[in-house]
């Protein structure tokens, strides 16, 4: 529904009127010239199928296709493969060109002028639908297009896609050479083109030897080994030209493209098999009641939650639809690569592409490099998440709560591991089976003991489990979900609030010492850091206040008495004013974080309606960075 405010300013003898943008239909993006390459492409998702759309300067249509959970052998998330549309005769016209994005209905519509496609990702079924519809009838060729085609060692850049660093030529500390491997395609299949990527082997196993965990590969799936992920493309009249290609046999004024995305860990065979029973049976919907329902996800999707923002004067106007704008197309991407088997990527989610256009370090890589690569990076993931609370964007929570909540029984193996004691703690950079990077845990350890990691920047950094409770708490308080909370939250922040009662010894004054300890990233060398002391007393509070019937009696006096046994919140004074601190004591910086203000976000102990605003104001006004 399309809303116009105008306001109106009076000025002397002179009347402004300024027409403020709320609604959705004002923030579509809106192109009148082709993207040319894949730095100029436009993207779009089902929430675990995502596309990155553009068209070339001669009128090609090019897609990138991607799934949050095609994880190689490597645990590199990587693309499907490259689709290519060539219409003919071409009516590609630069001077009428129009491809827009349409954020209400989930869509991207270009038009040639006399020729308009529309692009979806179905957002109830895994598939992609191209509709071609013309005033004059058309043939069309699809093609598929990968870049992995055969067996070859990974180096130079494309080594950051794997181990996180990016600077060319530094070492990788690898245990192994690591290769890429080829994708397969399916020879004379029956007019359709069906191509996957099937993981042989794993990393997973050396990942969790390397780390003293290898014990825990006895008793549990390799989550890598056996994984098929890939796509087929078929369209009604369209017949096989080749292995990777199709041809409409006729030209007709109305052309219709299914790609369709599995991943299954198993078989080939039965990977296909699962592939072609879903086509089938998405096939066998109407067409006009999957439209229907794709329609309605997004109206629902938008009507839950909008945040218009306006402008008292033209200048406040602009940047008053810079942040509404930014809002809604980072919810929008969020929705787009947020519902997957994976939680949202925080180094491109599911739209990384090409840099073959670009110049600099990380020039001339294919669309499965991303910088920083595969694990998840906690201080990095969890900003998408915190605003979805206030969204309702709930379900777009649930896989970032399930990848943690998987992991948690391997991480209590490290703890035990490592230090000889119970509970719980989560690294910085995560794969998604729960173990550190390799790179940063160090793969020369003849000296080191296990759990020590050669990184220095998270060697003490669990910060990412407690933050984590705290969203669980959050999300708890807004859903009322008791399942959640029993199966959970209960289980995953007991462990947390465990690992933090036991790790560290009491001092002379009988509370707890954190030392060896490090605030944040910044300060190498902590004593009682306060993001930990903060952390722990607000977690704890939090649990405490839920219904008794959801934990046991032991654990709420060890809750309790972990709240007794904290030490103060550390403080220091700058030029006669008090401020919150980063730790008691605090040296070897390394980075440039305010740990200080986790008092304040994420865990809301100086906000205001609570004591102490004040200072925690002055610590904010007089921040180091």
């Amino acid at each position: 529904m399309k809303r116009i405010l105008l306001i109106v300013f009076a000025f002397a003898n002179s009347i402004l009127i300024s027409a403020q943008k709320t609604s959705l239909n004002d923030y579509n993006i809106v192109w009148t010239t082709p993207g040319i390459n894949a730095q100029g492409s436009m993207p779009l998702g089902n929430g675990d199928i995502g596309i990155n759309a553009w068209v070339a300067q001669n009128g090609d249509l090019l897609f990138y296709v991607s799934k949050t959970d095609a994880w190689s052998e490597n645990g590199q998330l990587l693309k499907l493969g490259l689709i290519r549309i060539v219409l003919s005769p071409n009516l590609f016209d630069s001077a009428t060109f129009i491809q827009k994005l349409t954020l209400e209905k989930g869509e991207i519509l270009i038009d040639y002028g006399a020729t308009q496609m529309k692009l979806w990702v179905d957002a109830n079924h895994p598939t992609i639908q191209i509709d071609i519809d013309s005033k004059q009838p058309l043939k069309g060729v699809v093609s598929f297009e990968t870049w992995r085609k055969q067996h070859r060692q990974v180096n130079g850049a494309e080594t950051g896609a794997l181990y996180g660093l990016n600077e060319i030529g530094k070492d990788r500390n690898f245990i192994h050479p690591v290769f890429i491997e080829p994708d397969s395609i399916l020879p004379k299949e029956n007019n359709r083109i069906i191509s996957w990527h099937h993981n042989n082997y794993s990393q997973w196993k050396k990942n969790l030897e390397l780390q003293a965990l290898g014990a825990y590969a006895q008793n549990n799936a390799d989550p890598l080994l056996n994984r098929t992920f890939g796509l087929a493309i078929e369209g009604k009249g369209f017949i096989n030209t080749s292995d990777t290609s199709l041809s409409s046999n006729k030209p007709s004024n109305h052309l219709q493209l299914n790609i369709y995305a599995l991943t299954e860990t198993g078989t080939i065979a039965s990977w296909k098999k699962s592939l072609v029973k879903i086509s089938d049976t998405i096939k066998n919907v109407p067409l006009q009641k999957r439209i229907a329902a794709h329609y309605a996800w997004w109206q629902k999707f938008w009507n839950r939650n909008y945040i218009f923002i306006t402008g008292k004067d033209s200048t406040n106007q602009q940047q008053a639809e810079a942040v509404t704008q930014g809002y809604i197309l980072q919810r929008f991407i969020n929705a787009c690569g947020g519902r997957g088997n994976s939680p949202i990527k925080f180094n491109g989610s599911i739209f990384t592409v090409d840099t073959y256009n670009r110049q600099g370090a990380n020039a001339g890589l294919n669309a499965d490099f991303r910088a920083w690569g595969g694990c998840y990076w906690w201080q990095n993931t969890r900003l998408p998440y915190w605003s979805m609370l206030i969204a309702g964007d709930f379900e777009l929570m649930t896989p970032m709560f399930k990848m943690y909540m998987n992991a948690l029984p391997l991480r209590k193996m490290a703890t035990q591991q490592y230090y000889h004691h119970a509970g719980a703690f989560f690294p910085e950079t995560l794969n998604f089976w729960g173990t550190y990077n390799n790179n940063n845990y160090g793969t020369h350890r003849d000296t080191l003991p296990d759990g020590f990691t050669t990184n220095t920047y998270i060697r003490y950094y669990w910060q990412g489990g407690l933050e984590l409770s705290l969203m669980m708490l959050d999300y708890f308080s807004f859903t009322n979900r008791n399942a959640f909370a029993k199966d959970t939250l209960v289980p995953f922040v007991s462990e947390i609030l465990t690992f933090f009662d036991q790790h560290w010894k009491r001092g002379d004054d009988g509370k707890i010492l954190f030392s060896p300890a490090m605030s944040l990233e910044t300060y190498q060398e902590a004593v009682n850091p306060l993001p930990e002391v903060v952390g722990i007393r607000t977690v704890a509070d939090k649990m405490l206040a839920l219904p008794a019937s959801f934990f046991s009696d032991e654990q709420r006096e060890q809750w309790k008495k972990l709240l007794k046994d904290l030490p103060t919140i550390p403080i220091r004074i700058v030029n006669n004013d008090t401020l919150l601190a980063p730790a008691a004591t605090y040296s070897k910086k390394q980075n440039i974080e305010n740990p200080e203000l986790y008092a304040i976000f994420p865990y809301r102990q100086y906000t205001i309606g609570k004591q102490n605003t004040e200072l925690g104001k002055r610590t904010f006004a007089l921040r180091t960075h």
